[in-house]
């Protein structure tokens, strides 16, 4: 059986240095590229000016797919700089503050017709104590000598 190694008598290993070890860190996850809408456009006139085999070499030093340039002509013609942005994934968030808005709002009517009312009840029930103070003889006090 061979090994992949050859060990040859009285050779020192080769010692590792920080030059030849490859990069142990991973990305996680890879992030998708947005393109501006500026760039899209530029990069579509670009393609546009190029001559036969010129456009691939436009392609590598972008680091760009033909399915890039596929993709945004479509987005340039339903409407120039608009349709080019990058749109966000998934579903379009709810209305929900609106809603909880208009809720809280409606219950802050509600509460400060009931807080007017409560006033006007106690400014009555304060002159109806007053009248009556004043209506009632004062009781003499009897006392024992």
């Amino acid at each position: 059986m061979t090994t992949l190694r050859a060990h040859t008598a009285g050779a020192a290993p080769i010692a590792a240095t920080p030059e030849t070890l490859p990069d142990p860190e991973v990305v996680a996850r890879a992030r998708r590229r947005h393109f501006t809408a500026i760039y899209k456009l530029a990069i579509l006139r670009q393609a546009d000016l190029c001559r036969d085999g010129e456009l691939g070499a436009l392609l590598r030093r972008e680091g760009l797919y033909s399915s890039h340039l596929t993709a945004w002509r479509r987005q340039r013609d339903q409407g120039e700089l608009d349709a080019l942005q990058p749109r966000r994934r998934g579903r379009p968030p709810k209305p929900a503050a609106d809603a909880e808005l208009t809720r809280l709002r409606q219950e802050n009517e509600r509460l400060t017709q009931r807080l007017a009312a409560a006033e006007t009840v106690i400014d009555i029930q304060k002159k109806v104590a007053g009248l009556l103070g004043q209506m009632l003889p004062s009781t003499p006090t009897s006392g024992r000598s």
